[in-house]
């Protein structure tokens, strides 16, 4: 077995794409979860867009047993947007984290010259009544709250807000891609409260994402901490590397640029096996 691999063992990923989806997609479920727990893996978290994965999951982790299929829930227009309905429901169902909006956050719109979409913030810069509901919902349960595709600016009010509510598990998501960048500063101050953790994306540093230079991963691994990072891949797409394959190619890049072996386990397996309990 080599180290690469060993890697894979006992690995979770917390940002994965499967089908059914209306976005063309690698694999399905079924055939994601055989793939991960082939390679060693012990949970996976898939993500929609457009709907709750929760109910999936369920099911697929009963015909792979093998490994732990977790799911969550985006909250973009598809669901209602920041509907605490949706949210309670998720949650009641096994939710394992709930994101703010990605496609539809006005932050991720205007990125890609759009008009409109969802802000949890009103005028005065103050969370909308809806997100003090959700964030109540999450904060009674054991649910990742994730900053999804919502603009720093945005995210800091809202982790603020969700700190002061209980909430112990915030996921920063994908801080080097360009729409939802986050200074050093920033990252380290945030990091600094003990409940936020950075979520490092595979696909940031791909077409998909504008090829982000691993270096500004890798900087930022190196001032916030392998403590606060999780390594994911937000992998799934049928023109980027298979998901298991991503996650093995992330270890060995970060492997040859001097990460210690224990660096990377804590990434790639500790710290978001923390965030599942």
């Amino acid at each position: 077995m080599t180290a690469e691999l060993d890697f894979l063992e006992g690995a979770v990923d917390l940002h994965v794409h499967s089908a059914p989806d209306v976005d063309a997609r690698r694999f399905n479920d079924i055939e994601l979860a055989r793939e991960a727990a082939r390679a060693g893996m012990v949970a996976i978290l898939i993500k929609s867009h457009q709907n709750s994965t929760v109910e999936r999951a369920f099911l697929v982790s009963r015909i792979v047993p093998e490994i732990r299929v977790y799911g969550g829930l985006v909250l973009n227009e598809t669901v209602g947007g920041l509907n605490p309905a949706a949210v309670r429901l998720a949650v009641s169902m096994g939710a394992k984290q709930i994101w703010m909006p990605t496609r539809s956050a006005e932050n991720h719109r205007r990125h890609h010259g759009l008009a409109g979409g969802i802000s949890v913030l009103d005028a005065n810069g103050q969370l909308v009544p809806a997100v003090e509901e959700i964030l109540q919902e999450i904060a009674h349960s054991n649910c990742i709250l994730g900053t999804g595709h919502l603009s720093p600016q945005e995210s800091s009010v809202l982790i603020d807000r969700a700190s002061a509510v209980g909430i112990e598990k915030l996921l920063v998501t994908h801080p080097e891609w360009m729409p939802t960048f986050y200074s050093s500063e920033m990252q380290k101050e945030l990091s600094s409260r003990g409940n936020v953790v950075f979520e490092r994306c595979f696909v940031s540093t791909t077409h998909r994402c504008g090829f982000v230079p691993f270096e500004v991963i890798e900087r930022a691994i190196t001032d916030v901490g392998v403590d606060t990072t999780v390594l994911s891949t937000d992998l799934g797409q049928p023109d980027t590397p298979p998901p298991v394959e991503g996650l093995r190619l992330y270890a060995e890049r970060l492997r040859s640029t001097g990460f210690s072996q224990d660096d990377i386990r804590l990434m790639m397996q500790t710290n978001p096996a923390r965030l599942l309990d």
